[in-house]
């Protein structure tokens, strides 16, 4: 198996950054640590560890819209891994849209980028 330096960080998470494998769009950035990381390589698909939840998360497993491995990529201290991956489903956010970047800064203000959303999460989700 191939060893990251997970002991780098208290916590033992590294992020990933996700990108469309075909497109290198940038979908979302989560973090692994040593089981997503395992999980993910004998799987092919995208496993996460959720800080908010503090476990284990196959992305889609609710939503449907899973992440395919096409190539990982591994920076030079082994602490941060880029996914080259293709998004089924569409949307690589929770939210509803393609990708977690669908904001950006103008002026003072915080304005959603020309896109719209795949699905609607309180249907996928429900309420919170």
């Amino acid at each position: 198996m191939i060893e990251l330096n997970f002991a780098k960080t208290v916590d033992g998470l590294l992020p990933a950054v996700v990108q469309d494998f075909k497109t290198d769009e940038v979908l979302m950035l989560a973090y692994i640590n040593r089981l997503a990381w395992e999980k993910t390589l004998t799987t092919g698909r995208a496993h996460y560890w959720s800080r908010s939840r503090s476990s284990l998360w196959l992305k889609g497993e609710t939503s449907g819209n899973v992440q395919l491995i096409k190539e990982i990529l591994v920076d030079c201290d082994q602490d941060t891994v880029v996914y080259k991956v293709e998004q089924l489903g569409g949307a690589a956010c929770h939210t509803g849209y393609r990708s977690c970047f669908y904001r950006k800064v103008e002026g003072d203000s915080l304005n959603v980028c020309e896109q719209e959303r795949v699905f609607d999460p309180a249907a996928v989700y429900g309420t919170k």
